[in-house]
């Protein structure tokens, strides 16, 4: 199965943007359902978006929607979290994961996904 690595986290100010790109080796991403999620320090991890396997359908946490755009480039096998007016709030460790899925599916917990990278640091200053 594949192997993900996400990039793109850093250090912003409150109200920047950042691209999350999630990378995958070892197999194609073009039939694995994706999804981000995030883990702040001392909370559980939570759902921010996911993607089906062609793209056609996404889901997005009701706390960050209209701030984020998941997309994907099943020929570049990467995966994409676009962020703007980012809070404090959205302080976090970000993953990708993924999993085989049947076209248009799209899984919004944690469970629902196998495969899963090592995370990305995002932390945004007041």
């Amino acid at each position: 199965q594949v192997q993900l690595r996400e990039s793109g986290g850093g250090l912003v100010q409150a109200g920047a943007s950042l691209r999350l790109t999630c990378a995958a080796s070892g197999g194609t991403l073009s039939s694995y359902a994706a999804g981000w999620f995030r883990q702040a320090p001392g909370k559980e991890r939570e759902f921010v978006a996911g993607i089906s396997w062609n793209g056609a359908n996404t889901e997005y946490a009701d706390s960050m929607k209209g701030r984020l755009t998941m997309s994907r480039d099943n020929y570049k096998n990467s995966l994409f979290l676009q962020m703007n007016s980012l809070k404090p709030e959205d302080t976090a460790e970000y993953y990708c994961a993924a999993t085989v899925a049947r076209a248009g599916w799209v899984g919004v917990h944690g469970e629902d996904y196998n495969v899963w990278g090592q995370g990305t640091q995002v932390i945004v200053s007041s």
